[in-house]
């Protein structure tokens, strides 16, 4: 009995389509001497003619054209195949924090890369309240600031840097400040914020109080809340500004200036499990790694930049090793 390769069934398939050996190359994106070349292994194989051929034109034998049915039905059936395995996999369990950070960037890049696997996300509100979760693998995936005072991570818990995410002043239009195309750090020191957090986002509360205290910055009102929606009503409602990723939605009203000398940065962390056997998270890992790279997430901005001292020295050596 032959083995058939369904590599070699799709090719004369396209053949048979195409009749032209080039058309059907550039329509695999293989070079018109490879497919020849397969062709002519796949006619050896089965010890029959699938096509005439002549340096004019191609033509499919009664033997080819039986072949190239049953291909189609072949092809089809392990297409349906992988759909109905992809049905039965294991979601991937990831938390984004909340709506609006580069979390959801990342959980739909998966979305786009991981063919076939399904995808569970939610927002947790913060890392500390969902590493318990993630310790005991009712979850897969999280994101945030790993190095910072009281973070005590548990030992199956492997992380890496993924994002440095540059912060601006989110401002009400009727701000003083609201017609800035940047500010300087020390510009805002006059200008009471906002700080909207919610309870189990213990590092993004962290980062603000060591950005506060380092700069001479102060909170008029501070609000215990969910979600870049919320932080947004709340900046409409008492007027203030706060600080937020200058790439956060913002709803009519309200405007992001960039902050400079320095660009306060926020790092954010992949953490996850590293035991799921079926590979998925090991897969999503490498797609986050990889996208990372192309989207030039682990760039800093070329004028200074701020981290808290609990995150800088980690970050410089991540930096180190990707030149």
């Amino acid at each position: 009995m032959t083995d058939l390769d369904l590599r070699l069934v799709r090719y004369a398939v396209a053949l048979a389509e195409e009749l032209h050996f080039g058309r059907a190359a550039t329509r695999l994106a293989i070079a018109q001497q490879t497919l020849s070349a397969q062709i002519s292994q796949l006619e050896q194989r089965l010890g029959v003619v699938l096509f005439i051929r002549d340096r004019r034109h191609v033509e499919v034998t009664d033997a080819g054209a039986v072949f190239v049915e049953r291909g189609r039905r072949l092809l089809a059936d392990a297409e349906d195949l992988v759909t109905a395995l992809g049905q039965t996999a294991l979601p991937l369990r990831i938390d984004v924090i909340t709506e609006g950070l580069v979390t959801n960037a990342i959980a739909q890049v998966l979305r786009e890369r991981l063919s076939g696997q399904p995808l569970e996300v939610l927002q947790g509100q913060g890392l500390a309240g969902v590493l318990p979760d993630l310790a005991q693998a009712r979850l897969d995936m999280a994101f945030g600031r790993v190095h910072w005072p009281g973070m005590v991570l548990p030992k199956a818990i492997r992380h890496e840097l993924v994002r440095l995410e540059p912060h601006g002043l989110v401002v009400p239009e009727g701000h003083p400040l609201a017609g800035r195309a940047e500010l300087r750090m020390r510009e805002i020191k006059d200008h009471p914020l906002l700080l909207h957090t919610s309870d189990r986002a213990l590092d993004w509360h962290n980062w603000n109080e060591q950005l506060a205290e380092e700069f001479g910055l102060t909170h008029a009102k501070k609000l215990h809340g969910h979600g870049r929606s919320a932080a947004n009503a709340a900046i409409l409602a008492y007027g203030l500004p706060a600080i937020a990723p200058l790439t956060a939605p913002v709803p009519d009203g309200v405007v992001v200036i960039p902050v400079v000398d320095p660009v306060p940065l926020y790092p954010f962390s992949v953490l996850w499990r590293p035991d799921r056997a079926d590979g998925a998270i090991t897969r999503a890992v490498g797609v986050i790694r990889a996208a990372a790279a192309e989207l030039g997430w682990l760039i800093p901005p070329w004028e200074s930049w701020w981290l808290p001292s609990s995150d800088r020295e980690h970050v410089e050596k991540v930096l180190r090793s990707h030149p």
